[in-house]
């Protein structure tokens, strides 16, 4: 069963967006696409008061930390996109459970 891996973030949402749209952009994408390639089944970014949450689901945690300690340019789209310190990061096993859609 899959792993919900959540990553929170202080800073500011507004930032990391523009950060996205702009001169981040490539970079985003190559770095989604790496985790694609790496099985990571999703990802988001969403944006709180003064937060980033990052949501993803992997087949499991050891292949998400592989990927995540190998991704030199997750700490330059942190910084470029504003982060304020490094992420709280918090994986969940996803349960089987008869409502999920």
């Amino acid at each position: 069963m899959s792993v919900l891996v959540l990553l929170k973030i202080s800073g500011n949402p507004d930032d990391l967006e523009r950060y996205a749209k702009g001169p981040g952009a490539e970079v985003m994408r190559r770095i989604g696409e790496a985790g694609k390639a790496a099985g990571a089944k999703s990802h988001l970014f969403a944006g709180g008061d003064n937060e980033v949450l990052v949501v993803d689901e992997w087949p499991d945690e050891q292949t998400f930390q592989t990927f995540f300690a190998g991704q030199a340019e997750i700490a330059d789209v942190m910084r470029d996109g504003g982060a304020q310190g490094p992420p709280q990061i918090s994986v969940y096993r996803m349960l089987d459970t008869p409502d999920r859609f």
